[in-house]
């Protein structure tokens, strides 16, 4: 029943302009992995125990993280800033092979201005204008994409997930000034935001595109695209 309301609710959406339907362009064998929350869909074949792997934005929910390491004895290089997040890793106790970077992916290194959620109970920080938790706003490091890399001394990364709440918009604008080009991008877009809308949505698909990048798969809610990086 929930999956019936989903469907409904997101042609609604779409009727209105709120949301859009797009088809993948490249086909491939891929698995999704982690909980119906928190997993995403991946291309499995392209990895191996030494694949450099950065999953940003942790919330708390590490299902798809704590599948790969399962899978190839890999490790997870974790980036997210926000207290709540970090308080909840802390308290896991999860494998050495989880390494939490408490700083947060931008366009630029430096401290940036995060809102915390309208509900309390929730965990998703956004550094997009939320006038309703505007006086709760907190002051956070972030660094580029490039600096995390040279600092961590990886020449190259096998895949780059992004669910850091609308910035993503000025993450994949920053990429394609630089040449990295990670082999896998996992990325929720969040249109669904008022304040972002559809258009900013298919702006970066189309930057994406241009510099190489396939899309192999869409989720059911139409919020997280994962893509593959074939040149061009």
């Amino acid at each position: 029943m929930k999956k019936i309301l989903r469907k409904i609710k997101r042609l609604f959406n779409v009727a209105i302009g709120k949301d859009f339907f797009l088809k993948e362009d490249y086909k491939c064998v891929y698995k999704r992995l982690g909980s119906q929350y928190g997993g995403w869909d991946i291309v499995i074949d392209q990895l191996t125990q030494d694949s450099i792997i950065y999953s940003v934005g942790v919330g708390e929910d590490i299902s798809f993280d704590l599948a790969l390491i399962d899978a190839f004895d890999l490790e997870i290089h974790a980036f997210d800033p926000t207290p709540k997040s970090i308080k909840w890793v802390k308290k896991q106790g999860f494998t050495s092979k989880f390494i939490m970077h408490e700083f947060g992916l931008s366009d630029f290194d430096g401290m940036l201005t995060f809102r915390p959620p309208e509900n309390t109970e929730h965990v998703s920080y956004t550094t997009l204008e939320r006038p309703s938790t505007n006086d709760d706003a907190i002051s956070l490091p972030v660094k580029r994409l490039a600096t995390i890399m040279k600092e961590l001394r990886h020449s190259k990364l096998d895949v780059l997930k992004m669910d850091i709440e609308g910035s993503e918009y000025l993450v994949i604008k920053d990429i394609e000034m630089t040449d990295i080009r990670p082999k896998q991008l996992l990325i929720e877009f969040h249109h669904r935001f008022p304040n972002v809308g559809i258009d900013k949505t298919k702006e970066s698909l189309k930057t994406l595109k241009n510099i190489g990048y396939k899309l192999f798969s869409v989720s059911e809610s139409g919020e997280e695209f994962s893509f593959i990086y074939k040149g061009g």
